[in-house]
C-alpha cells in the first residue's frame, strides 16, 4: 500500500479505522503521519446515512476516540475541532472497507451507503471525486457483488497476489 503511487502522491488521505475482521490499517496509519501526510477518519451518524471525514492530529490521537455502539473508534459527536476534510481542502486519496468486491470495482458495503453518500458529497467539492481503493482479503473478490444505482464504484481493490 505504502509503495502504491496514489498513495506516495497524495497528501490529504481518508482511511477507515479496522474492525478485527478487515484488513488492518494500523501500520498505515502511522505512515501516514511518518511522511507528513494529512489524515482523515470517518465519524458515521446513527440513524442516517450520513458521514463525514475527520482530522487526526496523530496516530496516538486514537486513543483518544469514543467507541460507538458498533464497536468503532470514531470522534464524539461534539468533537467540533477537527476539521472535516470536505469543508477544507478536500481528499486526494479513499481507503475504503467494504464486505465483497468483483473485478469491475463494485463494493458490497454494510449496507447503509455511508461511503457512497460521501463520494457524492465529494463530487461537489472543488477537487472532485478522490482516488479510491478498497483493501481487501483475496476471499473477499466475488465474481460479481449485487449494486443499484446509488453505488459508486471503486478505483482500484488491493489485496494478496492481485
Amino acid at each position: 500500500v505504502i509503495a502504491h503511487p496514489k498513495y506516495q502522491e497524495s497528501k490529504r488521505i481518508a482511511i477507515f479505522l479496522s474492525m478485527p475482521d478487515e484488513v488492518q490499517t494500523e501500520e498505515i496509519i502511522k505512515d501516514i503521519f511518518k511522511q507528513g501526510k494529512e489524515c482523515f477518519i470517518p465519524r458515521y451518524k446513527p440513524q442516517s446515512n450520513h458521514m463525514d471525514m475527520l482530522k487526526l492530529s496523530s496516530a496516538e490521537d486514537i486513543s483518544s476516540l469514543a467507541l460507538t455502539s458498533w464497536n468503532i473508534l470514531q470522534p464524539s459527536d461534539d468533537d467540533s475541532a477537527r476539521e472535516e476534510a470536505l469543508a477544507g481542502g478536500g481528499l486526494d486519496l479513499i481507503f475504503m472497507p467494504g464486505l465483497g468486491f468483483d473485478k469491475k470495482g463494485n463494493r458490497l458495503g454494510r449496507g447503509k451507503g455511508y461511503y457512497d453518500t460521501y463520494l457524492e458529497r465529494c463530487m461537489k467539492h472543488p477537487r472532485g471525486k478522490p482516488y479510491t481503493i478498497a483493501l481487501a482479503f483475496r476471499e473477499q473478490i466475488c465474481e460479481s457483488v449485487p449494486v443499484t444505482e446509488n453505488d459508486v464504484p471503486i478505483d482500484e481493490i488491493l489485496y494478496e497476489d492481485c
